[in-house]
């Protein structure tokens, strides 16, 4: 099958379905008797809630069932959960408040749960809100990560600095070491502002417990299935067998739509409260209030190098917001500050992160996940040491880049790589953006009254973090094939690369093969989707799963053939043997294997195999992003007028699926640069509640995104595979924001925040 073979440029098998208005997302999902949730939202960034009174919300037209915290606790219901097992400076245990499901004695953002409104219509719910009556007291907001420390509010009345937990990393006598005998020192503080996912599709869920069965079916988007099951089992305090989480097509997630959410656990607490299919369904505003956001952090970094500009050691000092409460993975960003080494030898390193609570939304992973802002910090950093030094920054990147034959090269952090090619990223990506051609055209747009920059930026992260994901692969009977699949798919193109694996190695067509997702009554088992690791994990568990199909079929070749095993060869869907003229195809095999004659007699019937694939090793994706930018000088308005990406994510499966994916990054990096910022006033009011002052990017904002690989497979999985979901966005912070500096540079301008709007950079030009 060698046209849809692994490394062809497959079209995706998701796409006619979805052009055609085939996809089934969460609100697609319609019942007989269906209510409909509302959930009453905290106006306040911080409040005492003194009463609740429902009396005539209850009595009002269409209700069914009006949920409190205090209904909750009285149901004996559990919790959200949170991270546990991190630690304060001084070595006591980290503070980890409760997560509860709706606001008690406090409300603590803007959005934050306080009743849930069940009713016959959407209108009639919204109606019988208005009507509950909360009694607040207002109380001081903590809105700045970098203030929260001072405590001079308190998100916790128990937690007197806001602080949950502090991460020290490395070696800090070594790198104090370093600086000591440093010729030259660079400072840099950034700022890495808020951000948050808007998918295309919101958050939402619709419940419904089946009073016969005793069983819970919940349809929702979310990445990972069964440790979404395992968690509401949790809140519900029933076992998991009792729930059925069906995850249909997912409009977007990029980290947002990993966890549980307050709503599901509502629902579906209300379905057996009125034995009733419940849905909610969050509208854009609702989702700017309520779903958790990313980034948000203040770091100080340091930088030291010797005479001739080689690295020798750096320190970094990083205030990360939390938000209101702990998600349970918000703080695996932890695990990626790794990637603050870079492409580098860098070989003393030390990081010292304090994560803060704040009156906000609380923060999880977003598309990097603590990688975009390490490469930020570090490329950013080689841009000013290359100012303190007089060495050109390309330069100087090439005097430090880890060479080939250092591999595998323990880093002066948490990583160890095993392969790549990071000085040949970068002069494939120079060549490609005709860097030796920027001169002439930075003074050809000065002539129109453009200030023209370029921008480079090498990354490197940490991708399908040790861990396992399932797959099967099963015949029926007239040869066709189904795949179950672990992951889940939000737009990445899983359906298409996954029958390309299975097709590649078993010689059928993807026509033939069906593809199931997202079931947990169907999948038996899944970690999910998440971290870049799909390619990796689930890619490896079918590549698996087909080495174990065609073990077996050839086993019951060989029988059918009267010959050994050892004598059946198997080629592009075929089996044969130098000792017989027969041939079978795969198909034939998987008829005979339920024809209890055809089969060896201790072996089961039917041709199937489940694999699991385990790593306790990451992988390391990396690259060279190069963009080119021109500034209005009258306006301050950027433009992107080049991009070109170098990627090595090892061995590439599908090159349209690859460059799509780093498109997107790019497009979400370029986001935050440029524009993207989530804002909140003193009090904790959300200033950028609506794409009316949260600007997005739009097509018109980039130009022609040019891709290519450098493939340097990695030996950690049988496919070779690097992620490559986050590679875009971890690498198009930093090279735009180079950019726009080097486009400033005339002005004096070293460094410009995010996001670099029009505004701002009029205003530091204006300034200088």
């Amino acid at each position: 099958m060698g046209e849809f073979a692994i490394g062809q440029g497959v079209p995706r098998f998701e796409d006619p379905k979805l052009v055609r208005g085939g996809g089934s997302y969460t609100d697609d999902i319609q019942m007989p008797g269906m209510a409909y949730g509302v959930v009453l939202r905290s106006p306040y960034g911080h409040a005492k809630i003194k009463s609740i009174d429902t009396a005539a919300a209850k009595a009002a037209p269409g209700v069914l069932a009006i949920i409190t915290a205090a209904d909750w606790k009285a149901a004996g219901l559990g919790d959200l959960p949170s991270h546990p097992g991190l630690k304060l400076r001084d070595g006591s245990p980290m503070f980890k408040p409760r997560y509860p499901v709706l606001a008690e004695t406090h409300a603590l953002y803007i959005g934050d749960c306080v009743a849930f409104i069940v009713a016959d219509s959407v209108a009639q719910a919204h109606d019988a809100a208005e009507l509950v009556v909360v009694v607040y007291e207002e109380l001081p907001a903590v809105v700045s990560t970098e203030d929260a420390i001072k405590g001079e509010a308190r998100v916790y009345d128990e937690c007197k600095d806001n602080i949950s937990f502090v991460e020290l990393i490395g070696d800090k006598a070594a790198t104090d070491a370093a600086f000591a005998s440093a010729a030259h020192v660079v400072r840099g503080r950034f700022v890495i502002n808020r951000v948050t996912a808007v998918t295309m599709e919101p958050r939402g869920a619709v419940a419904h417990f089946h009073a016969g069965t005793g069983r819970t079916t919940v349809h929702t988007a979310t990445q990972r299935p069964h440790a979404f099951r395992a968690d509401v089992a949790a809140i519900l305090k029933i076992h998991e067998n009792a729930l059925h989480v069906i995850t249909g097509d997912t409009g977007g997630s990029f980290g947002m739509k990993s966890p549980i959410f307050n709503e599901v656990p509502l629902v579906c607490y209300a379905s057996k409260l009125t034995g009733r299919p419940v849905k909610w369904i969050s509208t854009r505003t609702e989702a700017f209030l309520s779903d958790p956001q990313g980034r948000d952090n203040v770091t100080e970094a340091e930088l030291a190098l010797d005479k001739n500009g080689t690295f020798l050691g750096m320190r970094v000092k990083t205030i990360a917001a939390i938000g209101a409460y702990l998600q349970h993975n918000m703080p695996n960003f932890l695990q990626n500050a790794g990637s603050l080494a870079g492409t580098y030898r860098t070989p003393a390193m030390y990081v010292d992160i304090t994560a803060v609570f704040t009156n906000t939304n609380p923060i999880r992973p977003y598309r990097g996940n603590g990688r975009p802002e390490a490469a930020f910090v570090i490329e950013r950093m080689v841009e000013l040491a290359a100012l303190e030094t007089g060495i050109d920054s390309v330069e100087l990147r090439r005097r430090n880049y880890i060479s080939p034959k250092d591999m595998p090269f323990k880093t002066g952090l948490t990583f160890t790589y095993d392969c790549g090619e990071f000085e040949k990223n970068m002069d494939l990506a120079l060549d490609m953006a005709d860097f030796a051609g920027f001169e002439k055209r930075r003074k050809d747009a000065r002539k129109n009254g453009k200030l023209r920059g370029i921008g480079l930026s090498n990354t490197i992260e940490r991708a399908a973090a040790p861990g396992t994901e399932g797959a099967e692969v099963r015949f029926d009977k007239s040869g066709g094939v189904t795949l179950f699949s672990g992951a889940n798919n939000q737009g990445q193109g899983h359906e298409t690369v996954f029958k390309q694996i299975v097709a590649d190695k078993l010689g059928i067509h993807p026509d033939e093969i069906r593809y199931v997702q997202g079931d947990t009554d169907l999948v038996a088992f899944g970690e999910g989707t998440g971290g870049s690791r799909s390619a990796t994990m689930s890619g490896a568990s079918f590549s698996m799963a087909g080495d174990k199909i065609i073990a077996k079929a050839t086993q019951i070749v060989a029988h059918g053939l009267k010959l050994d095993a050892a004598d059946i060869n198997f080629a592009d869907g075929v089996f044969s043997s130098p000792k017989s003229n027969r041939t079978m195809t795969m198909k034939e095999v998987a008829a005979d294997a339920f024809v209890m004659g055809k089969m060896p007699a201790d072996m089961d019937m039917g041709l199937s195999a489940s694999a699991v694939f385990k790593t306790p090793v990451n992988n390391y994706p990396n690259g060279c992003h190069i963009c080119e930018i021109e500034i209005d000088i009258e306006t301050g308005e950027t433009a992107i007028v080049r991009y070109n990406v170098v990627d090595d994510v090892g061995t590439v499966l599908n090159p349209h699926l690859l460059h799509g994916q780093i498109h997107g990054g790019v497009a979400q990096g370029v986001g935050q640069a440029l524009m993207e910022d989530i804002h909140f006033d003193s009090s904790g009011q959300l200033v950028t509640a609506s794409f009316m002052d949260y600007a997005m990017p739009h097509a018109h904002n980039f130009p022609a995104i040019h891709v290519e690989a450098n493939p340097v497979p990695t030996k950690t999985n049988p496919l070779g595979t690097k992620g490559a979901g986050e590679a875009g966005c971890v690498g198009a912070l930093p090279a735009v924001v180079n950019a726009v500096v080097d486009a400033l540079s005339e002005f004096g301008i070293k460094h410009i925040e995010m996001p670099a709007t029009p505004e701002r950079i009029w205003r530091v030009m204006q300034a200088k």
